[in-house]
């Protein structure tokens, strides 16, 4: 028997399930039909040629089994592609197949994919429902939940964008068996994320050698257990605060700094988890500075960094172009940068007196 773990995402408006459960990726159909999807409803599945060659007939298959129009639109793979370009290309597929109002879009992929979708959902007739079936760590623990959508912007990353949930998000553990090491790893970072901002004991359970190797193995049981985890505390943290105007920031703790590490060494030099883990052990060094937090502390979150292969060691970047970008970031507020630094194992706050000497040393 399968066994299905649900999350609710409990919003004021538009609450939603995050389904986790292997296999489930080939009955996404079944699923729709469950939570009320009507015969003949047409549907979009936006993925890459990557990943589509691997689950989208299947996919399809039991889309049409349930009677739902379905037909696939391919975008090309990597964050330089994440652009107004790709989105343009989405609008003229979906209006080829004819999508009104009741119509769906589907996102099969990681991150990017995601997150392009869910804008072309939000912009399209002035927003349609989508679904999340995330293929990729980073995108399963993070980005498929919590309804940011954008893309980027040559002057910084997720510039353009809107709040939008999706209908529902159906997490299949089993599509990571197929998903490149590299990637793998680098979605490491955002759980990490989560214990550090949020889940001590999640932080610890990361830390224990056995529990490692059992996820860098693909042990489906470990895998569901960090992705659990991981979504609960996303989950939790949108209720509280659906458009990040309070609260919510604190799910970017490495992010300005990984935005300025994407942005300037060029999109795709480093994977989005890769630039995070060393906006994070940046976070962790001021956060030691400023006494906000023990030595001890930052030395253990470089070490659980390190020891999922993830880097720490920043690369050398123009100091003024750190700022020209930090100053871009969406965290600023009123002019003044925001930074989410740590306090403690499973505890960060948001500060805004951090002088640029703090940061730019670590750009040198």
């Amino acid at each position: 028997m399968v066994i299905k773990n649900k999350i609710v995402v409990p919003l004021k408006n538009d609450s939603y399930d995050v389904i986790i459960s292997p296999g489930i990726i080939n009955k996404i159909g079944n699923e729709l039909k469950k939570i009320g999807f009507k015969k003949n409803k047409k549907i979009l599945i936006v993925s890459n040629k990557e990943i589509s060659d691997l689950y989208s007939k299947k996919l399809i298959k039991n889309l049409k089994e349930n009677n739902l129009d379905a037909r696939i639109c391919h975008i090309k793979a990597g964050e330089a592609n994440k652009n107004l370009t790709t989105l343009n290309a989405i609008y003229k597929e979906a209006f080829d197949h004819g999508l009104d109002r009741n119509s769906t879009l589907i996102a099969l992929g990681g991150g990017i994919v995601g997150d392009i979708t869910g804008l072309a959902a939000a912009t399209w007739l002035r927003g349609i429902e989508y679904i999340q079936v995330p293929t990729t760590l980073l995108s399963m623990v993070d980005s498929s939940v919590g309804g940011k959508t954008a893309v980027n912007h040559p002057k910084g990353k997720n510039l353009i964008g809107a709040f939008h949930q999706p209908k529902a998000v159906f997490v299949d553990p089993e599509t990571l068996k197929t998903l490149p090491k590299r990637e793998l790893i680098a979605g490491m970072a955002e759980v990490i994320k989560y214990g550090v901002i949020k889940d001590k004991m999640l932080f610890e359970f990361l830390e224990n050698d056995h529990n490692r190797d059992k996820i860098m193995k693909l042990d489906n049981e470990y895998l569901i257990k960090i992705i659990k985890d991981s979504i609960r505390t996303k989950a939790n943290i949108v209720s509280d605060d659906e458009k990040e105007k309070g609260i919510r920031a604190i799910l970017n703790y490495g992010h300005s700094f990984g935005h300025v590490i994407e942005n300037l060494c060029g999109y795709g030099k480093y994977l989005h988890g890769e630039a995070i883990s060393m906006g994070m052990k940046i976070a962790g060094d001021i956060a030691v500075e400023k006494g906000l937090w023990l030595k001890d502390y930052s030395l253990r979150q470089d070490n659980l960094i390190k020891s999922y292969g993830l880097p720490t060691k920043t690369p050398k970047i123009k100091k003024d172009k750190v700022l020209n970008i930090l100053m871009g970031d969406k965290k600023v507020r009123n002019g003044k940068m925001r930074f989410i630094l740590p306090i403690g194992i499973g505890n960060v706050d948001i500060y805004e007196d951090v002088e640029d000497s703090l940061f730019l040393k670590y750009f040198d």
